[in-house]
């Protein structure tokens, strides 16, 4: 759909400012006045992987996904967003004579709030909900360990059952246990063991034997190249979809809008709950909002909610969903934790310069940017506690998740702590503020 004005706006130069709601997860957010550049991908694949396909922005103009803010000086914030979760418009600004012109490629609403930006994020986030019939109480979710920034994808079983009987042994409050990326023999054959590994049922076993939870990481809407799902079933792939290129093979999409994929999808989280796993972290979602040719006639984004039910109806209704690399608003009420930053990273910047990229830098900017979301739509997740010594400006990004309301999960190799390292984590592995900030 092409960009249509929808109106205009007045601000007090060199005071006004404009917020970016991103796409997903890891698109940055974040306000700027008028004379800075906003975040911009680095390049046609991180646009695919990290920000919205399909809408560039512009030069010298803002876009909002799914929302639109422009403080304009005078003690007033004037918002652009969508009615609801089901469609999400892109929305921009571009100043032309002294005055912001706002554009948008479908519906939209408007208001005006005699407030500051914070204020009126708060109650736009709300408005969002009720308009979305979402949950307006959250449980207070327990802390967790997880495996990706200590191992990355070449964790083992016995990685697990080491930092399992550790965190025994220092007191480190961790109720829930995550097999990150890793385990699975590729991208879609979740149910398929990585030579390698180990067995995950036993690692499972020896969680919840303890009285802790277990939880797994899946791409559930990606279908790897290199994966045995890819080769037998094309016939499960959405038509013409290029989710982007990752783990050195090109991303496919799984069409959860085929009867059999559909089956296939609820029987692998189905399998899982079997097995005691009760929290879903539920990663690369972003691949079940793309355009393309699918069994059923249905737009990406009710495509991408059908998704997530099914996933739920194979988890079951009380297990823990947990969205990254997600659509925002089209998630709100079907996600329990959302990843509300990209990743970090145990550098400070960026390799490419572009904060949707790993990094301590963009997790904060945008993590921050987005804090008002806590308790109004999910519990956030501001990514992992990572703080053995290796990792640069680590008491900052400590800081960090000490100032967030949401998710607190440790992702060290617990035996790569030293004493700060170990009394940091113990004091930030609480359970998450059930208030909204």
């Amino acid at each position: 759909m092409s960009f249509v004005d929808i109106g205009e706006v007045a601000y007090v130069p060199g005071s006004a400012r404009v917020f970016e709601h991103g796409w997903q997860s890891w698109s940055p957010t974040g306000a700027y006045r008028l004379d800075e550049t906003p975040p911009r991908p680095a390049n046609g694949t991180i646009q695919i992987l990290c920000y919205r396909p399909g809408t560039p922005v512009p030069e010298r103009s803002f876009q909002g996904e799914g929302l639109l803010a422009v403080e304009t000086g005078d003690g007033s914030v004037e918002l652009w967003s969508a009615t609801g979760p089901h469609e999400v418009p892109s929305i921009r600004a571009r100043e032309e004579g002294g005055r912001l012109v706002i554009s948008a490629d479908a519906p939209v609403r408007h208001h005006r709030v005699e407030s500051d930006l914070g204020t009126a994020l708060r109650g736009w986030a709300e408005t969002m909900a009720d308009a979305a019939s979402a949950p307006r109480t959250f449980p207070a979710v327990p802390p967790m360990w997880c495996t990706w920034y200590g191992y990355w994808d070449k964790v083992v079983e016995a990685d697990v059952l080491e930092n399992l009987d550790l965190a025994t042994r220092h007191g480190l409050p961790a109720d829930m246990f995550l097999v990150d990326d890793g385990y699975e023999a590729g991208i879609g054959d979740w149910l398929d063991p990585r030579p390698g590994f180990g067995s995950l049922a036993r690692a499972v076993d020896a969680v919840t034997g303890t009285g802790r939870r277990a939880g797994i990481w899946t791409a559930p809407f990606l279908v790897g190249h290199d994966s045995r799902l890819y080769r037998e079933h094309p016939d499960w792939l959405v038509g013409g979809a290029y989710a982007g290129r990752m783990w050195n093979q090109d991303l496919a999409v799984l069409d959860v809008t085929h009867p059999d994929a559909a089956e296939h999808l609820t029987r692998v989280f189905r399998t899982f709950a079997g097995m005691g796993i009760t929290h879903f972290k539920l990663d690369y979602l972003y691949a079940g909002a793309l355009p393309g040719r699918r069994h059923e006639d249905l737009d990406p984004i009710a495509a991408y909610r059908r998704g997530l039910e099914l996933v739920r109806r194979g988890a079951g209704e009380e297990a823990t969903l947990h969205g990254c690399g997600a659509p925002m608003l089209p998630s709100i009420g079907l996600v329990d934790v959302m990843r509300v930053s990209p990743d970090i990273a145990l550098t400070l910047r960026p390799r490419s310069g572009d904060i949707s990229q790993p990094s301590q830098l963009g997790a904060r900017l945008t993590g921050a940017a987005r804090e008002f979301l806590h308790a109004r739509w999910w519990v956030n997740d501001p990514d992992c506690i990572v703080v053995r010594p290796e990792m640069e400006a680590r008491r900052e990004w400590a800081a960090h998740v000490a100032a967030t309301g949401g998710l607190r999960g440790s992702s060290d190799p617990i035996a790569a702590l030293d004493d700060w390292g170990m009394e940091t984590t113990r004091r930030l592995l609480v359970p998450t503020a059930t208030d909204p900030s």
